[in-house]
């Protein structure tokens, strides 16, 4: 058992403090994770602890160097090589459960008007002393946030003996902070469990023995063994066995796929028939879980604009809270007119209801198949008004098909194809996989006797065969960079192309040697996205593709798009897309391939579908579970109404709040009165952003 730093923050309230991810090399377990937890909140100079016992992960704050320094002398001490714990004696954090946040209220409304005035007023002081302490150590900081008004305000109200009020000001914050904590915990772990690989235990075989040992215990190299029905919990080689793997958690694919000696299986995957032993050749950040830990940490770190904006709009608004209530004082020189001011605050509910918003529409969003990597692509997806679609696998299925075979004179037919599936099975790109189908259909063996295939980016895959070059790969590709002439199949050419299919050439000792003709079906819900996309605002619509322009026309036609670029190179794709954002355009890339990963990272939201490479869904933004393109629909429109409502939140906010300060000013409201309508309206707000949105046009409502 080790554990890693994996993100670090230095500064966060003072020059010392800081916030610190550590991750263990393998799971907790709930009752490690708590040991760990109470050990190290016992520590003095830490603020707080949260743990997630699955994943492994600790985020710890902390106040100094020393306290850095210490809090990692007790991790390393309790990374032992036997994965014991020798830590003190601490009794576990109890996890706060919202029945139990919310048991203030309970006793405030039932058993305090049953107790003695003197034991109410000595509750209210208790239950004010922590809201006390925390704006005092905030001042302490040299930071004038909303601690130190919450503890101004509850302040002037014991000056002032109203201990009703003080009362409902603890009531209340403590309800919001409950409300708060519980959002952030569901909604997080809500976006794991859709996400994660629900794996706990896996058949370990070694020395021909098969034993049960936990996820966590597994190392690169070791031999996992995987049976009818189970789930593959590591990334590895088919060591032994023959089976038939379902992959449609990677690829999309709904069909099984035969794996044997020597293939690749992933994580996440699942073995419908037949018995693997699979040597593991990822394990630790490596393996999915891993990516979904990064994919969860990411999430919270990544904050939409609006977001940020609201934030420091609270953050300003503190000093002015404060100036407002010491001029209200210096005009009136009446304290409990300036204790109104104080106990009307803006900053509360900008804090709390935007990122409870955000994180709520991300649930949302995971439970109906999008997985949104932030609010900041959350935001982004509401105010795109340019999408950009790649052609292949995104437009068309992600299950072209290759129709025909044309050899070049002096070439076979069934050599070229033979050929072009051995070069191209090394590549997982759906056209490679049509190639690779349509040699086992005509049941053609592609035994390796080629050199080292090597793949060039943005343009195909090249090797040597018989002492000769080879190539394979778009017509840019073949004709332009290699210099070959298409003279002899030009007829050929343009009759596929005036189809509307793509092309795949193969080039042997500098000539053509022939070409596929694929057909790439579009998808059935295309024209109507395109359709609903226009109806949500987006104002235009472009199509990439590095098929000719007569494919490109055609496909661009069929689906209601005008504007298209055809033999598109991959470096070409993301120069579009930054020229339209440069331009001014807000961009959404939808790609699915390889080739698509550099324009995915250039525009202000990048999109993939399940079905996609690897690549490209680890850099795009929004990855959609389901490979069905109405899910972007789903996105845009999530995206808007997500926006919407943080704008009206702002808006409620700020025009209640108003009414309540005016009314403390002119002594319409009494101090209680307007701490009891603020702070309804800070969990108004905050109820009204975790609201679910309507169903959206292609959701089936998933409440029944």
């Amino acid at each position: 058992m080790r554990f890693f730093i994996v993100h670090e923050l230095r500064g966060v309230t003072t020059p010392d403090s800081g916030r610190m991810r550590v991750r263990a090399s393998c799971s907790l377990g709930t009752a490690k994770a708590e040991a760990l937890t109470g050990a190290l909140s016992s520590l003095p100079g830490v603020h707080s602890v949260r743990a997630n016992p699955w994943l492994g992960s600790l985020l710890i704050h902390y106040d100094d160097s020393e306290t850095r320094t210490t809090v990692l002398t007790l991790l390393l001490g309790a990374a032992d090589a036997d994965g014991t714990y020798p830590l003190p004696d601490v009794p576990p954090q109890k996890e706060l459960r919202p029945l139990e946040g919310f048991l203030p209220l309970a006793r405030f409304l039932f058993l305090r008007p049953l107790l003695p005035l003197a034991l109410n007023i000595v509750n209210s002081i208790v239950g004010a002393v922590p809201f006390l302490l925390r704006g005092a150590g905030a001042l302490l900081r040299g930071a004038l946030n909303v601690d130190v008004l919450d503890a101004a305000a509850i302040g002037a109200s014991l000056i002032m003996r109203d201990f009703r009020t003080v009362s409902v000001l603890t009531l209340l914050l403590g309800l919001g902070e409950t409300l708060e904590y519980w959002t952030r915990r569901h909604s997080m772990s809500m976006l794991t469990e859709s996400l994660a690989l629900n794996v706990e235990n896996v058949w370990l075989l070694a020395d021909g023995t098969e034993t049960s040992v936990p996820l966590g215990q597994i190392c690169e190299g070791d031999l996992v063994v995987v049976r009818d029905g189970g789930c593959i919990p590591v990334d590895g080689e088919v060591e032994e066995g023959e089976a038939l793997v379902n992959q449609s958690s990677m690829t999309g694919e709904p069909l099984g796929v035969r794996r044997t000696v020597g293939a690749s299986v992933f994580a996440g995957t699942v073995v419908e028939e037949g018995r693997l032993v699979i040597r593991v050749r990822h394990v630790g950040d490596g393996t999915r879980l891993r990516q979904v830990v990064k994919f969860i940490e990411e999430s919270e770190a990544l904050k939409a604009g609006v977001q940020a904006r609201f934030e420091r709009m609270a953050d300003m608004a503190v000093p002015f809270t404060f100036g407002l209530a010491g001029l209200v004082w210096l005009v009136t020189r009446s304290f409990r007119r300036a204790a109104s001011v104080l106990l009307v605050d803006y900053s509360c509910a900008l804090k709390l209801a935007t990122p409870l918003a955000v994180l709520a529409s991300m649930r949302e969003g995971a439970r109906h198949g999008m997985a949104i990597k932030g609010g900041r692509y959350l935001e982004a997806l509401g105010e795109a008004d340019t999408v950009v679609f790649d052609k292949t696998g995104t437009l068309t299925q992600a299950s072209p098909r290759v129709v025909d075979v044309f050899p070049a004179q002096g070439f076979e037919r069934s050599e070229i194809l033979r050929t072009m599936a051995c070069l191209e099975e090394h590549f997982p790109h759906p056209v490679a996989r049509a190639v690779v189908h349509k040699a086992e259909e005509e049941n053609l063996q592609h035994a390796e006797e080629h050199a080292q295939v090597e793949y060039v980016v943005a343009h195909g895959v090249a090797s040597t065969l018989d002492g000769q070059k080879v190539c394979v790969g778009s017509r840019h590709y073949i004709e332009h960079d290699e210099g070959v002439s298409l003279a002899p199949l030009r007829n050929r050419i343009r009759a596929e192309a005036d189809k509307g299919r793509s092309l795949l050439f193969m080039s042997k000792g500098g000539k053509i040697a022939g070409m596929l003709s694929i057909e790439d079906p579009l998808r059935p819900e295309a024209v109507q996205v395109v359709r609903q996309l226009r109806e949500l605002g987006i104002q235009r619509i472009l199509m990439l593709t590095g098929d000719d322009e007569r494919t490109g026309r055609a496909v661009a036609e069929s689906v209601g798009i005008t504007e298209f670029r055809a033999q598109v190179l991959p470096a070409d794709k993301a120069e579009v897309v930054q020229s339209l954002t440069d331009s001014g355009c807000k961009v959404l890339m939808v790609g699915d391939g390889i080739n698509d990963a550099p324009a995915l990272s250039a525009a202000h939201v990048g999109v993939a579908m399940s079905d996609g490479t690897d690549l490209a869904r680890e850099v795009a933004n929004v990855l959609l579970v389901h490979s069905d393109l109405r899910g972007l629909v789903d996105a845009r429109l999530l995206g808007m109404r997500t926006m919407s409502r943080i704008q009206r939140n702002f808006v409620t906010t700020m025009t209640l709040n108003s009414l309540f300060l005016l009314g403390g000013l002119f002594m319409v409201l009494t101090p209680g009165l307007s701490a009891l309508l603020h702070n309804l309206t800070t969990l108004g707000v905050s109820l009204n952003a975790m609201r679910r949105h309507l169903p959206l046009p292609t959701q089936k409502d998933s409440s029944c």
